[in-house]
């Protein structure tokens, strides 16, 4: 039998009108969806079978029929122009890709909410602050510490952190840098405490012990700064709303009624009782009203501050920082053999020079003693420190395939540290020499102290070539943690006034001038001089005092000490006759 051809498929016919319109609908769907990208042409209905019409195709055919152009031809649907391929994710704000912060992957999990023994603490810091803080820095500092440590402690223990031994040794060191202030008059020792009991506290909160977690944890604690506020505000928040927050402060209400009511009553039926009283609370007005508001903030913020951080603090441990490109044995330590042949002869020089005797040097240099000194320090001192920075980039760089490579670098670096060591000890032996001649002053004790700690960072480092590198980031942090520390206790300026009167009675040359610049530590030094340098020399620090004794919560242990000695034995001798005497007695 004949076979019957198929039928030729059917074309529907789509009107103008509802091109337009699935070409609104697509582009509408486009735009809902995440990374944006084509439509689908696939229709989301069935469609009729080819044996019928169904009642849209009915409906399309009428539109068609009755929609032609000036011409009385039906008008065609434009071709859809091509648009441009699609984007990644990332490239739409509505994306499926969603930016994080930079510190996204180095934060830890939300923290714990705030408990009230937090809180309390935090509102005991910012209580402390405002009564404490207004009238200089002294025991007061340290005092304020305690309750913004225990906010940090609290909020640890509610996140389920427990102590470590490091986390104890960082905040005791810290609160012990803290005790600067307290024992010593000076400034700039009490700042350098200051600065790094603030890196120690970073320390302990974050519990970091690589390298980018030393020298950022700051960072991360001042970061803590705008988000403690509002982890602090909605903890305050839900603690109001709570049950138990009503009786608690309702006793807090009834207590501070029950002091100022007896304190007064007490106050006023003893004067002995009263002038205890006085002593014991700060003197505050009106008139410094806002400067005590600015107090509290600043001590809130930074309780709240070390309480979120304690909670949840960025794992800067997890900055990774891959090593360098490995070299051969012959590009790396062929720079580093010399460098040490080069150290070795300038070694060689000072040891001559050292058994020799100076003498003979300054003949040949036609340098006076002071010059030479003066000379040598500052050039050893940065090529101390040039020295460390080519053994960190040494170690980058360093061939490490095998146990031979192991062992060439350990003897290359190890030789070049013990080399660095002989040039510290030079550079030391040169301000000697220089404070021999012109006597002690801040800067030359300072840069002797930089000097005897970077050789003590050599020290680490060659021992870190034996026993490893893990816990040589923390040691370092430790050892200039405890040489600020020394530094503050040995009392620099009377160290610096000490020296001076020893020279003083060695040669009669005495610098006063500079001497009465120093702060009130230097007074028991000064005291031994003879008159009238010992009035001139104390009647600069008398000035620096002033004449009003601060509170005892602000008043240092070298300030006290100073104050008493001035009034045991006042200076009397005339400004006129202190310029005569200090040019009679200068080093020029």
């Amino acid at each position: 039998m004949p076979v019957r051809p198929a039928a030729p498929p059917r074309v529907r016919a789509v009107c103008c009108t509802c091109a337009h319109a699935d070409a609104a609908r697509a582009d509408a769907v486009r735009a809902d969806r995440p990374g944006g990208g084509p439509v689908s042409e696939t229709a989301s209905t069935p469609e009729p079978s080819d044996g019928e019409d169904s009642p849209a195709d009915s409906a399309r055919d009428s539109v068609r029929d009755s929609v032609r152009d000036s011409a009385g031809e039906p008008l065609r649907r434009p071709r859809a122009e091509s648009g441009p391929r699609p984007h990644p994710d990332w490239a739409y704000p509505g994306g499926g890709y969603k930016h994080e912060p930079l510190l996204a992957d180095l934060r830890a999990d939300p923290p714990a909410p705030v408990r009230t023994g937090t809180l309390g603490a935090v509102l005991a810091t910012g209580l402390l602050s405002m009564l404490l803080l207004g009238d200089g820095l002294a025991i007061n500092l340290l005092i304020v510490a305690v309750p913004a440590a225990l906010a940090a402690y609290f909020s640890a223990e509610q996140a389920g952190r427990r102590p470590r031994p490091w986390t104890l040794t960082w905040a005791a060191g810290g609160l012990a840098l803290l005790a600067v202030p307290a024992l010593r008059d000076a400034g700039w020792p009490s700042f350098l405490a200051i600065v790094s009991a603030i890196a120690l506290g970073s320390l302990a909160l974050h519990g970091c012990r690589t390298w980018p977690g030393v020298l950022l944890g700051p960072i991360g604690l001042f970061e803590a700064v705008l988000s403690g506020l509002g982890w602090g505000w909605r903890g305050a928040r839900s603690r109001a709303s709570g049950s138990r927050s009503g009786p608690v402060l309702r006793a807090v209400a009834v207590t501070a009624v029950l002091l100022l009511v007896f304190g007064a009553l007490f106050a006023g039926a003893d004067a002995a009782f009263a002038g205890l009283l006085g002593d014991l609370m700060p003197d505050a007005s009106v008139a410094d009203g806002p400067w005590r508001l600015l107090l509290f903030a600043v001590g809130v913020v930074g309780a709240l501050a070390a309480a979120r951080t304690a909670a949840a603090p960025v794992r800067w441990d997890r900055l990774v920082v891959g090593p360098g490109r490995e070299r051969g044995r012959v590009e790396w330590a062929l720079p580093l053999i010399v460098l040490n042949l080069l150290f070795a002869a300038f070694n060689a020089v000072q040891l001559a020079v050292l058994f020799g005797g100076y003498d003979a040097v300054l003949e040949k240099t036609d340098l006076s003693y002071s010059a030479y000194a003066r000379q040598g320090f500052w050039q050893l001192l940065l090529a101390t420190l040039l020295t460390l920075v080519v053994i960190v980039l040494a170690l980058r760089w360093a061939p490490r395939a095998g146990a031979r490579d192991r062992g060439l670098v350990r003897a290359v670096l190890g030789t070049l540290c013990a080399l660095t060591l002989v040039v510290v000890a030079s550079a030391v032996r040169r301000m000697d020499m220089y404070v021999e001649a012109y006597g002690l002053t801040r800067l030359r004790v300072s840069v002797v102290a930089v000097e005897l700690w970077l050789g003590v960072v050599i020290v680490l480092i060659m021992a870190a070539g034996v026993w490893g590198t893990r816990w040589l980031p923390r040691a370092v942090a430790a050892s200039a943690a405890a040489g600020v520390l020394a530094f503050g206790l040995l009392s620099p300026d009377g160290l610096i006034a000490e020296r001076n009167v020893q020279r003083y009675e060695d040669t009669g040359k005495f610098d006063l001038e500079y001497a009465r610049g120093l702060s009130a530590d230097a007074a028991p030094a000064v005291d031994g001089l003879p008159e009238p340098l010992r009035s001139c020399a104390l009647e600069g620090i008398a000035k620096g005092l002033g004449s009003e004794r601060g509170p005892w919560y602000a008043t240092s242990l070298g300030e006290a000490r100073a104050r008493e000695i001035i009034e045991d034995r006042p200076p009397t001798a005339p400004s006129a006759g202190c310029a005569r005497t200090g040019e009679e007695t200068s080093y020029r």
